[in-house]
C-alpha cells in the first residue's frame, strides 16, 4: 500500500436485514436497488471504495441518512461492514483481533461526536486524562499531558470547571482535547459542531483548524454542511443512499459536479469563496513593511502574476476574507 494512504476501504457494504452476507453472495456483491428494496435490505454503505491520504482533511457529507456516519464507523470497526476491506496504515482492520482493535483505538485513533459525551463527575483535567487513565498511564504523567492539551484548545485556567460550568463550545473543547490527548494519528469527527450555536460553531472551526495547521493529523470529517465542508476540507467526498456520487477537491466538485445530484447540492455556493482554492486563499495587493507569516508562507506564481506589479509582500486573507498576515512572494533570505 502506498506509504501516503492511512486508510483505504475497498467496497464496503452495510445492509441491515436478515442474514446480510448470504444476499450479497448470492448477487455477485452488487445488487440492485430493486432487488434490495424487494428483500427488504436497508442499504446503509454501498459499494463504497475511498483512500484517506495522510495528513489530509477529508469530509464526508451527505444528507440524514445518506450513510457517512455509518461508512466512518465501518473505517474505524465500530461497527462490522457486511462485505468489503478496510486497511489501516496497510493492515487489514477487519481481520485484527480484539486485542490487536483495543490498542490501535486506544494509541492511533481519536473520536469525537456530536453529542459531547463529558463525564459530569469528572472535572475538565479529569475528563481529558480519562482516556490516559484507561491506557493505565500513572497519574502525574496524564495529568501533564492533559494539561498541555487543554492549553493547547485554550482552556487553561478552567481545569477544575465541571462540565455543566462550560458552554456548549467549551465543553467541545473538552472533547477535543480529550481525543488528542492519547496523541492520535487518525482523528474522526462525527458532525462535532452541529449542536452549537452559529457563532460557536464558527469559532470551533477555526479551533480546529488552528489545531490541525499544528498537529497535522489525518482527519475524516462528518458533516451535512457544505459551507462547512469548503471551509475546511482538503477532499470532500459527497454520499446519496449509501453510494459515494464523487469525491474531489472542493472547487472540483462546485465546478465539475459529476452527478444532478452534487450540481444541487452545491449550487448555492458563491464561486468567490472558491478563488484560489488550492490553498485556500484570497488576496489582496497591499504595500506593507515585510513580516514572515507564520502559516502558508509559500504562495504560488499564480497568485502572484495578476497584481502585475512588483510588490515587497502581499496581505492574506482566508477565503472568508479575514486578515491572517503578511506573506512573501518567495522566502525571504
Amino acid at each position: 500500500m502506498d506509504d501516503q494512504i492511512k486508510i483505504s476501504c475497498s467496497n464496503i457494504w452495510k445492509l441491515y436485514g436478515e442474514n446480510p452476507e448470504k444476499f450479497l453472495k448470492e448477487n455477485n456483491n452488487n445488487p440492485s436497488t430493486e432487488q434490495l428494496k424487494s428483500n427488504k435490505y436497508i442499504p446503509a454503505v454501498r459499494d463504497a471504495s475511498i483512500d484517506v491520504k495522510t495528513g489530509e482533511i477529508l469530509v464526508i457529507m451527505g444528507l440524514s441518512g445518506s450513510g457517512k456516519s455509518t461508512l466512518l464507523r465501518c473505517m474505524s470497526k465500530l461497527i462490522q461492514p457486511t462485505d468489503g476491506q478496510v486497511f489501516f496504515e496497510g493492515k487489514d482492520l477487519l481481520k485484527a483481533s480484539d486485542k490487536e482493535l483495543i490498542e490501535i483505538r486506544r494509541h492511533k485513533m481519536g473520536m469525537v461526536f456530536q453529542h459531547f459525551a463529558l463525564l459530569p463527575h469528572r472535572t475538565v483535567l479529569q475528563n481529558v486524562a480519562f482516556p490516559l487513565e484507561v491506557q493505565g498511564i500513572e497519574p502525574i504523567k496524564r495529568e501533564d499531558r492533559a494539561k498541555e492539551v487543554i492549553k493547547l484548545v485554550g482552556l487553561e485556567g478552567r481545569e477544575k470547571y465541571y462540565p455543566r460550568e462550560l458552554s456548549g463550545g467549551q465543553q467541545q473543547r473538552v472533547g477535543l482535547a480529550r481525543s488528542l490527548a492519547v496523541e492520535p494519528d487518525v482523528w474522526f469527527l462525527d458532525e462535532p459542531f452541529s449542536a452549537l450555536d452559529p457563532l460557536i460553531r464558527k469559532e470551533m472551526q477555526n479551533e480546529f483548524l488552528r489545531l490541525q495547521n499544528m498537529l497535522k493529523k489525518t482527519i475524516v470529517f462528518i458533516t451535512h454542511d457544505f459551507d462547512e465542508a469548503i471551509r475546511l476540507a482538503d477532499r470532500i467526498a459527497i454520499m446519496y443512499e449509501g453510494l459515494i456520487v464523487q469525491v474531489g477537491t472542493p472547487e472540483e466538485l462546485i465546478t465539475k459536479p459529476a452527478t444532478d445530484y452534487v450540481a444541487e447540492f452545491t449550487k448555492d455556493i458563491p464561486r468567490s469563496k472558491l478563488l484560489n482554492a488550492e490553498n485556500n486563499l484570497l488576496y489582496q495587493a497591499s504595500i506593507t513593511s515585510p513580516v514572515v507569516l507564520a502559516t502558508r508562507t509559500f504562495l504560488p506564481p499564480s497568485i502572484l502574476k495578476p497584481t502585475r506589479v512588483a510588490l515587497p509582500s502581499l496581505s492574506i486573507k482566508d477565503k472568508f476574507e479575514i486578515s491572517i498576515g503578511i506573506a512573501f512572494g518567495k522566502r525571504p533570505p
